[in-house]
């Protein structure tokens, strides 16, 4: 004890530890109205930390080839030790992922937190979402099977209704006329380079956003819910009164984390195969389409969405502007009102929204 103490006294001396303690930690004040989905955000933090170390795991005995990724696979799950464990870790962690993401995002939309001067807090996080998703795509064909192929083929082909773009941009992605070897080789290298570097940048920027303008406030129980935010000049929404980020909120992060754990290892040790088909466990032919050949759950409404419309361009079109609205939604709705029982047609289009992709979830699923 003696010598930890001794540590931090040199170190503090140097870099002075104890006061960036007391300005990021007990000196950082929250909204005492503060509530469990702001916890959200460690939640998502968490979980990139362990599909950073799983992935670095499996990165030991996976091999990028096409003749030997999907044996490397099989290897893993079946030969090294706990290397069933890591692998369902990271394929159920992906998804996890994605659906806490969404879930902040809906938090952020139903509490008002996106509008000013939160609009680059916003199109950093819009980002991280449509990244996430591509590291999740281009890690699903790394093991190399009938699944992974085929769902990466009708991936890339629906890129070829883009107008007189489209067949460059499928050739661009897949490295060639079809999903082949050097397919395998740029999804690797976006997948274990390219966009977890990122990912990372874009996580720091976005934490930087939040630090600088300060924790927004919940709407929910208070009498005064608009934007308090006004004027041209920068200004830091404080929190006078507020409880400290530490011990007080710190506590329930972590309580969120362990409920996540929990709910992530339930999934891992009792049903670890929802996410994989029958065909995840084939190799990869090339030759033989199998039958009703579907993207993940995340992508299930854009894949029924474009079988809705005559062609896949008017589709794609649909997709980008309903992207495009939302990106820019924070540029949209400039009212000043957060509460979303006091924005009745913010309320009926979002309650819609969910609805209709959950809908479309579903029928792509069972179509």
């Amino acid at each position: 004890m003696n010598l930890a103490k001794r540590i931090y006294t040199w170190v503090d001396v140097r870099i002075g530890a104890g006061a960036l303690v007391e300005k990021e930690l007990t000196g950082y004040l929250l909204p005492t109205n503060i509530n469990v989905w702001y916890s959200m955000g460690s939640i998502l933090l968490f979980i990139f930390a362990m599909q950073v170390v799983t992935g670095m795991l499996l990165l030991i005995y996976y091999v990028p080839d096409a003749d030997k990724a999907f044996k490397s696979v099989t290897f893993i799950m079946n030969e090294v030790p706990f290397g069933w464990l890591i692998r369902m870790c990271h394929a159920v962690g992906s998804n996890m992922m994605v659906l806490i993401l969404l879930f902040h995002m809906l938090s952020v939309l139903f509490m008002g937190s996106y509008k000013s001067p939160r609009e680059m807090n916003w199109l950093s996080g819009f980002i991280l979402l449509n990244l996430v998703m591509g590291i999740s795509l281009t890690g699903y064909l790394l093991p190399w099977s009938q699944l992974s192929f085929w769902a990466t083929t009708v991936a890339t082909n629906s890129v070829g209704a883009v107008p007189v773009v489209g067949p460059y941009l499928v050739e661009f992605l897949r490295g060639g006329k079809l999903v082949g070897p050097p397919t395998l080789g740029r999804f690797f290298a976006l997948h274990v380079a390219v966009i977890p570097i990122t990912i990372a940048a874009l996580v720091g920027a976005h934490i930087f956003f939040l630090q600088r303008t300060g924790v927004s406030t919940p709407p929910f129980g208070l009498q005064e819910t608009t934007n308090r935010w006004l004027g041209d000049r920068y200004r830091y929404e404080s929190h006078p009164g507020g409880i400290p980020f530490f011990p007080h909120y710190a506590l329930q992060d972590l309580t969120s984390i362990a409920v996540y754990c929990a709910l992530f290892l339930g999934v891992v040790f009792f049903d670890p195969y929802i996410f994989f088909p029958a065909t995840a466990f084939v190799p990869a032919d090339p030759f033989q389409t199998p039958a009703h050949i579907k993207p993940e759950w995340y992508f299930l409404p854009n894949y029924q969405t474009l079988k809705l419309f005559p062609s896949e361009f008017l589709g794609i079109a649909v997709q980008g502007a309903a992207m495009t609205f939302l990106a820019l939604l924070p540029f949209i709705d400039r009212g000043q009102e957060k509460h979303p029982l006091k924005r009745p047609l913010f309320l009926a289009c979002a309650i819609g929204g969910i609805v209709l992709y959950i809908a479309l979830m579903i029928w792509g699923h069972y179509s």
